[in-house]
């Protein structure tokens, strides 16, 4: 779907950057039941020509991205971790239903929960509707290693990735926790990963809350531009799926991947 049907899509059945957290704390909490569910978008298209695959983009100034552009009512949801195995499975079966774009950001190490779902993300990443992007292999703090075990943490996540879902996560790195300096960066730009992926949004989640509060957090940061953070680790997220998208299309938003979000400002 092109970018004026999809605002006009929204438009049609709408009714009617601040703080930052970061980090991954395990825990777990009740799924909320959904109330209803909406009407599935319409299927992709394949992505267009001039729109350059991660891997293709690769070379270029490094920079560190927070906010996207605000023209076009643009949002990218992007999804940490992914230690959960419910809260994957409920990220990709809520692709798969709604046709929402989304950039995952997994851990290698938590290969158990992505693995299974390899069959059904391949044809997502592959008409671009979905987008992986590195974090590391296990999730440490960047600023506590050396050169070489960052290397090896970026590409043996690269490894993974390229593996199980058919795709390269280069130009795209999101440092743990945020955790990152122009050294890191530096380091991750020699491998390809010219951006370093920060974040002007999140729903809080790296740890346990009550839905009414992640609501909250979605009301507040879902504006264009955005870049918002989102974990797949505890099942609060699962019952709020179509709460989310409610508040998407009353916003007329316009959820986009990293890619499709700065492709056209020479990211």
């Amino acid at each position: 779907m092109n970018e004026p049907d999809r605002r006009v899509f929204f438009g049609m059945l709408a009714v009617g950057l601040a703080s930052v957290i970061a980090g991954c704390a395990p825990a777990g909490n009740a799924e909320v039941p959904p109330t209803s569910a909406p009407e599935p978008l319409p299927p992709e298209p394949a992505p267009s020509r001039d729109v350059p695959k991660p891997a293709e983009a690769s070379s270029g100034p490094a920079r560190v991205l927070t906010q996207g552009p605000t023209d076009g009512n643009r949002i990218a949801l992007t999804v940490d971790d992914g230690y959960n195995d419910e809260v994957v499975a409920g990220y990709v079966s809520f692709a798969v239903r709604t046709g929402i774009h989304l950039t995952f950001s997994p851990n290698g190490r938590y290969a158990h929960a992505w693995e299974p779902h390899a069959d059904a993300l391949k044809p997502l990443v592959e008409r671009g509707q979905i987008q992986i992007i590195n974090h590391t292999f296990n999730h440490p703090d960047l600023r506590k290693m050396s050169d070489t075990d960052i290397r090896v943490e970026l590409e043996r996540n690269e490894e993974w990735v390229n593996r199980m879902f058919g795709t390269s996560t280069r130009p795209y790195y999101r440092p743990p926790y945020g955790f990152h300096n122009a050294h890191i960066d530096g380091v991750a730009a020699d491998l390809g990963y010219r951006n370093t992926v920060m974040w002007s949004g999140s729903y809080g989640d790296s740890k346990v809350l009550t839905p009414e509060y992640l609501m909250s957090q979605a009301s507040r940061y879902f504006q264009p531009g955005v870049i918002m953070l989102g974990h797949a680790n505890h099942p609060t997220v699962l019952g709020l799926f179509d709460q989310i998208v409610d508040l998407i299309r009353q916003r007329q938003l316009n959820p986009v991947t990293l890619q499709e979000m700065f492709a056209t400002h020479g990211v």
